[in-house]
């Protein structure tokens, strides 16, 4: 019984892989895991299993291709409001040796619903000792742009992005962590090196401002400098490289229009003091998730950044010179759905998550 079970749960997954040729790889397209509910982030365990956040507030465990139908406990408390809900989660960089791991959610406040971050160490098939580190103040009530992307640097700094909450001017105002990045120790203190540390005025958590909503994030392999990307409203996705202090426009300049009416936001689309992405999409994409391939399964695209697309439902490939964008390539569209999540695993595979009511796990692996 246990053997025609088991090749009664195969035979969907076998049946489902698909071949597609790149400008540069040919490569296969398994589904590794379905039965997922709006899956928002993938992350890998030194002993080979996996960690999927679910938006609805479930973490879930899969093991040798197999989900584990009892999600992780002890998780703070989630508020699943509009786009909101549990959304990242990373492991410390030291994982190995201390077990935690990291979470961004969505969680109510007196003043509403903002993203928050919180830690714990993973035992078993639980966390404990769980700690929230930063909490967005002020939160919202509107149910857009929480952002929610965790990545730590090589110094062990940790990043997290927040959306402006659908309140656009809150991006441009130093009092508010809305439309920035936020740096912080890996057990929430605030570096004194941030660079609005000390200001009057200014929360000393930011790293950025003038940010619209990052759904995507990673550190480049060779420069060791976050990158992320963000949405455009009406067209004018980005991607940007974050810089200590920037201002990245949102909503003073854009790429992007009013949605309906097509009609001018902000002054344009440069202004002295503000930067400019160094690539962007008209027509908007929708973004979310990203990836350096690090990996040596994908030679010739070793360094490409790979974006997944939730509008086109499609796998974006940049490739690039230094911060320049020399070609751009568009994978799967239409193929798997809304992609929301973008990893390379430690087995130098691509690995995909579909933002879908019944999401999958999937997985791109070379063709000789």
């Amino acid at each position: 019984m246990k053997a025609l079970l088991a090749l009664l749960c195969a035979l969907p997954l076998a049946a489902w892989a698909q071949t597609f040729r790149s400008n540069e790889h040919s490569f296969r397209l398994t589904r590794v895991v379905e039965g997922l509910e709006q899956p928002w982030s993938v992350a890998f365990l030194p002993d080979g299993r996996m960690l999927i956040a679910e938006k609805a507030g479930r973490l879930r465990v899969v093991s040798k291709g197999v989900l584990d139908p009892n999600p992780v406990a002890g998780l703070p408390e989630v508020t699943v409001h509009g786009q909101g809900g549990l959304q990242d989660v990373v492991l410390h960089p030291d994982f190995s040796r201390n077990s935690l791991i990291y979470v961004s959610y969505a969680a109510r406040g007196s003043d509403g619903v903002g993203t928050e971050l919180a830690r714990g160490r993973l035992v078993g098939n639980r966390l404990d000792d769980v700690q929230v580190l930063f909490r967005q103040s002020p939160k919202g009530s509107r149910g857009q742009h929480f952002g929610g992307r965790i990545v730590f640097d090589r110094g062990g700094y940790l990043y997290l992005t927040l959306g402006d909450r659908g309140e656009m001017a809150r991006a441009q105002r130093p009092d508010d962590h809305a439309g920035s990045v936020i740096r912080l120790h890996d057990d929430g203190r605030v570096p004194k090196d941030n660079p609005f540390v000390g200001r009057p005025g200014w929360r000393p958590e930011k790293f950025t401002l003038g940010n619209r909503n990052m759904q995507g994030a990673a550190l480049h392999p060779s420069s060791g400098m976050l990158w992320t990307h963000e949405h455009g409203p009406q067209g004018g996705d980005e991607v940007n490289v974050m810089r200590a202090g920037a201002n990245y426009g949102w909503p003073v300049v854009t790429y992007g229009a009013n949605y309906g009416t097509g009609t001018k936001i902000g002054e344009g689309t440069h202004k002295e003091g503000m930067q400019q992405p160094i690539h962007y999409w008209v027509p908007s994409i929708a973004p979310s998730g990203m990836a350096f391939y690090t990996g040596d399964k994908f030679a010739r695209w070793k360094g490409d950044l790979f974006v997944g697309a939730l509008r086109d439902q499609m796998l974006v490939r940049l490739k690039l010179d230094g911060e320049k964008v020399v070609s751009e390539e568009r994978l799967l569209k239409g193929v798997l759905g809304r992609i929301r999540d973008v990893r390379v695993g430690p087995d130098g595979l691509i690995y995909l998550l579909t933002d879908e009511r019944f999401g999958a796990l999937a997985r791109l692996e070379p063709l000789p």
